[in-house]
């Protein structure tokens, strides 16, 4: 009952608490190298016993690899907030991950251009 005598109601958990909680109270990954476009992959078949449901979800859906924007989409979390619980995976081993290739692993116009000059050449 609250102060006049009336039973309490039950108010619907703020959306933001579940998220934050999952998150461990934290609002940024710890590994800053996690992209909308990086790949994660499960490295176990089951971690059930050892993770909780959220985490335990997470390493079932990347049994295929998947980005992290899929996993957020596909467990309807906040993108910040799977990028904490990746971070958690991967430096438990539960999962690896694969960065998009950075501008220095992309060719030069030099070695494209010559490449395309030997290519009319045949």
């Amino acid at each position: 009952m609250n102060r006049y005598g009336e039973p309490w109601e039950e108010a619907p958990a703020d959306p933001l608490v579940r998220p934050f909680f999952l998150a461990g109270g934290r609002a940024r990954p710890t590994r800053h190298d996690l992209e909308l476009i990086s790949l994660v992959v499960a490295t176990t078949v089951d971690a059930r016993g050892a993770l909780g449901p959220e985490h335990a979800e997470i390493v079932r859906l990347c049994q295929q690899p998947q980005s992290v924007a899929e996993v957020s989409a596909k467990i309807d979390l906040p993108i910040v907030v799977v990028k904490v619980m990746l971070s958690d995976l991967i430096e438990r081993g539960y999962l690896v991950f694969r960065s998009p290739p950075t501008t220095t692993d992309i060719p030069s116009p030099q070695l494209l251009q010559a490449v395309l000059d030997g290519i009319r050449r045949l």
